[in-house]
């Protein structure tokens, strides 16, 4: 194969290659900001009665202080989106958000960069 020739097929491989790695563009995510736990379960029910909580967003908030993590919880669809900032959803613990950032499909982990209140 001529220098050419080589260079090219290297070429074209370095352009396909960095196409993978192209930034995802941001999508829009709603649901609620809520605990890892009661996520699970689908609602704070059960573990609000379990601790004596009275709202949902303390409950969110115990449960994150215990250890859990804050995930993005749609109900209507039954899915759970891990939060890559553990730290800017805990002013939106029980609230319904929309979440604008991309997805890592591996990980189901959302990569946000704004959260905003529902009307």
């Amino acid at each position: 194969m001529t220098r050419i020739g080589i260079a090219t097929a290297l070429a074209s491989i370095l352009m396909l290659g960095s196409a993978s790695f192209a930034a995802q563009k941001d999508q829009t995510f709603t649901g609620e900001i809520t605990d890892n736990q009661c996520a699970k379960m689908g609602s704070h029910q059960a573990m609000m009665k379990s601790m004596n909580m009275k709202s949902p967003k303390e409950c969110a908030l115990g449960c994150v202080k215990a250890g859990g993590k804050f995930v993005l919880y749609n109900a209507a669809a039954k899915t759970v989106y891990q939060l890559d900032d553990q730290t800017k959803p805990e002013q939106f613990a029980a609230e319904k958000v929309v979440v604008i950032g991309s997805l890592n499909k591996d990980t189901g982990t959302i990569h946000f960069t704004d959260i905003k209140r529902v009307p």
